[in-house]
C-alpha cells in the first residue's frame, strides 16, 4: 500500500473562502471552496491545496 501523492501546489490564503480555476485558459471551471474552519482545502479538480495563513479569517466571499 502506498501513500497518496502530495498536492501539486500549496497556496497560502488570507480567507477561508477561495476560488480556483486551475490557472489560465487550460484550467478548469471556476469553483468556490470553503474551508469551514478546517484550515485548508484541496481543489476537487486540480488538487491544489489552499491553506489559511496564520491570523487569517473567514473574510468576505461566497
Amino acid at each position: 500500500m502506498t501513500d497518496a501523492p502530495d498536492a501539486p501546489e500549496v497556496i497560502e490564503v488570507d480567507t477561508e473562502v477561495v476560488e480556483c480555476d486551475g490557472g489560465g485558459a487550460l484550467g478548469h471551471p471556476r469553483v468556490w471552496l470553503n474551508m469551514a474552519g478546517q484550515g485548508g482545502i484541496d481543489c476537487p479538480y486540480c488538487d491544489c491545496r489552499f491553506v489559511l495563513k496564520k491570523g487569517g479569517g473567514a473574510g468576505a466571499g461566497h
